[in-house]
């Protein structure tokens, strides 16, 4: 069992961040599906394909990933204040708004929308999603930064993306 996790988290680090990252988006999806049917009396069956293309967006998210947080440790080690502050900083900068986009424009794609429709959309609901990010990352990323090894780093973020994309399937399929 031990030789699994290590392989699991060592050799095939990559790949398990990156169908983690599929599984746990739309493990999300169905929870707010079900959060849906259990709020409408006459709601529809569970829409597996709306998951599937969670799943999906999930997987062209988790390479990304991998490799951001791989550059964030090469370039800032340490786990003080400075370096996790600095962190926090380039995760909200530049990997959120990348994930929020890779979010749209995968979803939008796979929907067959038109690249108006996407960029429609993506400008609707761009900055609420922005504005709540700013909430539920920087406190999420300190207990990352300060306190996991750079090889669980994504499987946390996908663990806490798993509640916030209850959030994200919400905003994306009822606003």
């Amino acid at each position: 069992m031990r030789g699994m996790f290590n392989r699991i988290f060592g050799k095939y680090l990559f790949l398990t961040n990156t169908i983690s990252s599929g599984v746990l988006m739309s493990a999300g999806d169905l929870i707010q599906q079900e959060i849906e049917k259990r709020r409408t009396p006459k709601s529809k069956p569970f829409d597996w394909e709306r998951t599937g293309r969670m799943f999906i967006v999930g997987l062209a998210q988790g390479p990304p990933q991998h490799i951001f947080y791989k550059f964030l440790d090469w370039h800032l080690p340490r786990r003080d204040f400075k370096s996790i502050s600095r962190k926090i900083l380039l995760d909200q900068l530049i990997a959120s708004p990348v994930f929020i986009c890779i979010f749209f424009f995968g979803m939008g794609y796979l929907e067959s929308h038109t690249w108006d429709e996407i960029i429609s959309e993506s400008k609707m609901k761009f900055f609420s999603i922005y504005m709540v990010d700013w909430l539920v990352w920087p406190p999420t990323q300190i207990i990352n930064f300060y306190f996991l090894s750079s090889k669980y780093r994504v499987m946390y973020i996908n663990i806490v993306t798993m509640l916030y994309d209850v959030f994200l399937s919400y905003i994306k399929h009822n606003v």
